[in-house]
């Protein structure tokens, strides 16, 4: 089956604020923002009218705490009737009127400080919108604990599972490796929090599972000690819930970034392929793989056809429309491959299919790329490949020899492969 065009939706945003100053930033904001649409509300009436009318299409609220016809935050408890993820915005601090919406549930209390404030407002957002994808595991022996870790975790919509103990968590652990947060208590029945961090360490790396540590230990060096174990954070208990979720969002952050930074160093920016460097990587391998097992392997290299004429003729941006077209038909047609952008319009690919097969998908792709439509006016897309089979001895020298049958099938004329 041949990759569809994906499109993101618009995420609508109900925005309830009186002040126009506020509003200018958040108007301002919202501009930079291609995912979230807001829409505006300036009393308690508005938003009941809209709501009443329209909640479902919405996804989150950000709200001013005091409103003209709404000064005690009766806007907080008409929002969470909708039961939508609901932002405070507060123009003045009180600590007692925090705890009342943190207790409510609201995903946080900002004030109205400086633009720092509002920008962390979209931080949030942002948060909201990935959080559903993102699993937290709390291993913690005592109820009241578990419990309130999860009231204060929910309105963030992550997944939240539960351990009792330990050895509880080690096999849901081993049940559900996709799991990306584990709040880990030092002292628990079974294995302890220290003996679980140290073992999952053994196994998992930093960016597969992040690791929040407790303890109501008053010893200052447990901190220390539980990173120095393999613990991403720490916090002791009593903790606020403010605190929490601040350590919880930086710490997947920090993830998040570090897999982008992996991300950009593994992969193509346009196509999202193996760029050459993973390419090769990945490649060595797979032949040491081939090797040991006795398989032979097969190499191809694939150039796109009279490529300058498209950016030349069409420009740069049908150009990149034309590789990006390319390398999603490509990755379809060999899902099982390792496919690699080279640099421009070149791609190579290794496979454990034989050349007569790589030969004859190449063409089935061949045709399919040239009724894509990835550009107004282009013209088809086409390639030419040449392929080599043979025992996985030296991955430069079977690229070479790829590269050689290659150059054949564009002196024969192009849009065709050489493999004999």
């Amino acid at each position: 089956m041949w990759p569809a065009v994906e499109e993101r939706s618009l995420r609508n945003i109900l925005v309830v604020e009186d002040s126009p100053l506020v509003l200018k930033i958040l108007e301002h904001l919202f501009r930079k923002e291609s995912a979230f649409q807001p829409i505006f509300c300036a009393s308690l009436g508005e938003a009941q009218v809209m709501l009443e009318t329209s909640a479902e299409l919405f996804f989150a609220a950000i709200v001013d705490l005091n409103l003209p016809d709404a000064p005690d935050g009766e806007i907080v408890d008409v929002v969470m009737t909708y039961r939508l993820p609901c932002i405070v915005l507060s123009g003045t601090y009180n600590e007692q009127r925090r705890d009342q919406m943190l207790l409510k549930g609201v995903v946080d209390y900002v004030l109205k400080e400086s633009q720092h404030s509002y920008e962390y407002a979209f931080r949030l957002l942002h948060r909201l919108e990935s959080n559903s994808a993102v699993k937290i595991l709390i291993a913690e022996d005592s109820d009241a604990t578990r419990h309130y870790i999860r009231h204060v975790l929910t309105p963030h919509r992550y997944q939240i599972i539960e351990a009792c103990d330990g050895d509880e968590a080690l096999r849901i652990l081993k049940e559900q490796p996709d799991i990306d947060l584990l709040v880990v208590d030092h002292s628990m029945p079974g294995i302890s929090g220290f003996d679980l961090v140290k073992l999952l360490r053994q196994k998992m790396k930093r960016h597969e599972l992040i690791i929040l540590g407790l303890s109501a230990d008053t010893k200052g060096s447990l901190s220390a000690k539980f990173i120095k174990h393999g613990a991403d954070d720490f916090l002791r208990k009593p903790f606020c819930s403010e605190e929490l979720n601040c350590r919880v969002m930086s710490t997947l952050e920090r993830r998040d970034l570090l897999r982008a930074l992996k991300q950009a160093a593994q992969f193509d920016a346009l196509t999202s392929l193996n760029n050459r460097r993973a390419f090769y990587e990945h490649g060595q391998q797979l032949f040491q793989l081939a090797r040991s097992g006795g398989r032979d392997l097969s190499v191809a290299m694939l150039d796109l056809d009279f490529f300058k004429r498209i950016n030349d003729e069409h420009g740069h941006a049908s150009g990149d429309a034309a590789l990006i077209a390319f390398s999603r038909a490509l990755s379809s047609a060999f899902p099982d491959a390792l496919l690699g952008r080279l640099g421009g319009e070149e791609f190579a690919m290794i496979s454990q299919q034989d050349a007569a097969t790589l030969s004859s998908t190449l063409d089935q792709l061949r045709s399919h790329c040239a009724n894509l439509k990835y550009a107004i006016g282009a013209p088809p897309l086409c390639f030419s490949a040449g392929i080599y089979h043979g025992a996985p001895d030296d991955l430069e020298s079977l690229l070479h020899q790829a590269d050689l049958r290659l150059y054949q099938a564009k002196n024969q004329g192009r849009g065709r492969n050489c493999w004999q």
